[in-house]
């Protein structure tokens, strides 16, 4: 089954790219959504979750982008709610692009969510925020370098002055739509947790959509987090559900 926006609570236009900003709290992440999305926003709660959701759109070269805005997270490892909605719409939302707003000043404290983002999708873009700030306490941060070493497009922006944005829009056009061509850097783990991976992901390949990370989520299952397979089944027996009502409603209107 292919999921849809839907099982999210979106409904993005037929053009439009939807695109997930993520980000450790206090990143500045929400200056940022603001800064790109203006006033033309809408709020609500997740399906079947008391954790707030924000979306918003903007243009950018004449292309409709749908952004959204999700929970403040440290990790994908899902061991709370904010997580668990996180890794989900990352994992199973199939966004266009994903956005990682990172910290300037305490960028190694935030590249281990980059790190886990990058080894569910390859379609990333790392936002360096706050480098006002950065500035100030004299530390430089080498973008270029950070870009080569990540194999992702690396931005430098301060957020609250407008300041790197239309750059940002850039990147995220770009490698949303395959302009850009990314070579995220993966995660290596010891030969015998890579070989059990392997053992496991060719066995629950077949039970799998293939669109699916499934190295990832064997590497979950692994960690003894099942959870993963739980939020899996929960969204294509949503999708599956839909597909039976839509072939009964036609069968009828036959």
């Amino acid at each position: 089954m292919e999921l849809t926006y839907q099982d999210f609570g979106l409904k993005p236009l037929p053009d439009q790219l939807v695109i997930a900003l993520a980000g450790n709290p206090n990143t500045g992440k929400s200056t940022v959504f603001n800064a790109l999305t203006g006033l033309k926003q809408h709020t609500g709660n997740w399906p079947g979750k008391t954790v707030l959701r924000a979306e918003g759109s903007f243009v950018h070269r004449n292309k409709k982008i749908l952004l959204v805005d999700l929970p403040g997270t440290y990790s994908l490892l899902a061991t709370s709610a904010d997580e668990q909605v996180a890794r989900d719409f990352i994992c199973l939302g199939r966004p266009s692009a994903i956005v990682v707003v990172t910290d300037a000043t305490c960028l190694e404290r935030n590249l281990n969510l980059v790190l886990q983002v990058m080894e569910i999708s390859s379609k990333v873009v790392v936002c360096v925020n706050l480098m006002d700030e950065a500035m100030r306490r004299r530390i430089r941060v080498d973008v270029d370098r950070l870009s080569r070493e990540l194999g992702v497009p690396c931005i430098p922006t301060t957020a609250r002055d407008g300041i790197g944005l239309d750059k940002l829009k850039d990147a995220i056009l770009d490698v949303a739509t395959g302009v850009t061509a990314t070579s995220p850097r993966r995660v290596t783990y010891e030969p015998h947790i890579e070989q059990a991976a392997a053992q496991l992901e060719a066995r629950i390949r077949p039970f799998l959509p293939g669109w699916l990370n499934h190295h990832w989520i064997a590497l979950r299952l692994l960690e003894g987090d099942f959870s993963i397979i739980k939020a899996i089944c929960s969204h294509l027996e949503a999708d599956y559900g839909r597909a039976v009502l839509k072939e009964e409603n036609a069968a009828w209107a036959r």
